[in-house]
């Protein structure tokens, strides 16, 4: 079983759906020097602009969010991008919407290729986003949460003259706070609800999801962003997850008690996320729906992909000011 990265899922004591968190260690800084922040449990990379590419398929949500923080902090053309396709088999994601099957920059056809390239072994998951370095061929590091974190704190001197402060120096202790509850019980909890083995541990699920929902529901009925008027990376983290809620988690994962769009502070927040250029741009339903609806074959056995929900509500005004 895998969930939408590639990452491999397992079940555990009572049904209950545990992520493997294990990930390439390796980080990207200024000078390959060791980070203010974080752990430093592989190797240092140098910054170096036009070297790196991101691999990141838009159908993942743990991948769909470097490429919004890439794009919010003008990077585009200091890290190039590469976007697999929405599906993949049991050996990884493939680039089945570039010409030919194949990433016209690392001239593969398979994310596997740039993991076996650095680690012939490699013994996990071949997981999106992943980090390639262009003139080897292989990955750098997929360990999701730290790319975007060091886009933002390493990559500085490349980002562009307007890009949003995205962990905020006054903030940063409560958005680590309200990041985590983000992951564990949303992020992550779609998913405990969707991969349940048993009805205990899918009830169990269910009701920490939803919790959490609720919880962040009122918290926006008082502030514009999680983190007060302006975008940080908390909302590029929950953003991910709302935008595929009423395609995929509300049927396909049984969070069912309401849609997003009956979540008035929540849909509202959504769409004026959806507006700017970094989140709307850079989310299509379609592939969203495609890969869930077919890679995840225990879960729907047919493979037939939902025609719906209407999308039409996403470019209604959010009237959020």
């Amino acid at each position: 079983m895998s969930d939408s990265g590639g990452n491999q899922g397992s079940y555990v004591a009572a049904g209950e759906f545990a992520r493997d968190s294990t990930y390439i260690p390796d980080r990207i800084t200024l000078g390959a020097r060791r980070p203010e922040h974080g752990p430093v449990d592989g190797e240092l990379w140098p910054v170096e602009p036009g070297r790196y590419r991101l691999v990141a398929a838009k159908a993942c949500p743990w991948a769909t969010r470097t490429i919004i923080v890439r794009q919010l902090l003008g990077l585009e053309d200091v890290i190039s991008l590469g976007t697999p396709g929405p599906t993949h088999d049991e050996r990884s994601w493939t680039f089945d919407l570039d010409p030919g099957g194949v990433d016209p920059v690392l001239g593969i056809e398979r994310v596997q290729q740039a993991y076996f390239a650095r680690f012939p072994d490699y013994p996990r998951g071949i997981t999106v986003p992943a980090v390639v370095d262009v003139p080897t061929g292989g990955v750098v590091t997929n360990d999701f949460p730290w790319i975007t974190h060091d886009l933002f704190f390493e990559w500085r001197e490349h980002h562009r003259a307007d890009a949003p402060d995205l962990w905020p120096t006054g903030l940063r202790e409560e958005m680590e706070e309200v990041m985590k509850r983000v992951y564990t019980e949303v992020n992550n909890g779609v998913y405990r609800c969707g991969f349940a083995g048993s009805q205990e541990a899918y009830d169990a699920a269910y009701d920490r999801l939803w919790t959490a929902l609720d919880w962040l529901e009122e918290r926006l009925s008082t502030r514009r962003y999680l983190m007060g008027d302006a975008i940080t990376e908390a909302d590029v983290r929950l953003w991910t997850t709302l935008a595929r809620f009423d395609a995929v988690y509300h049927g396909h994962f049984k969070c069912n008690r309401q849609k997003l769009v009956e979540m008035s502070n929540l849909w509202g927040y959504a769409r004026e996320l959806y507006a700017i250029p970094a989140f709307g741009d850079n989310t299509d339903f379609e592939q969203i729906k495609q890969h869930y609806y077919v890679v995840h074959r225990d879960l729907n056995p047919t493979q037939i992909v939902p025609r719906g929900p209407d999308l039409a509500g996403w470019l209604e005004p959010h009237g959020r000011g």
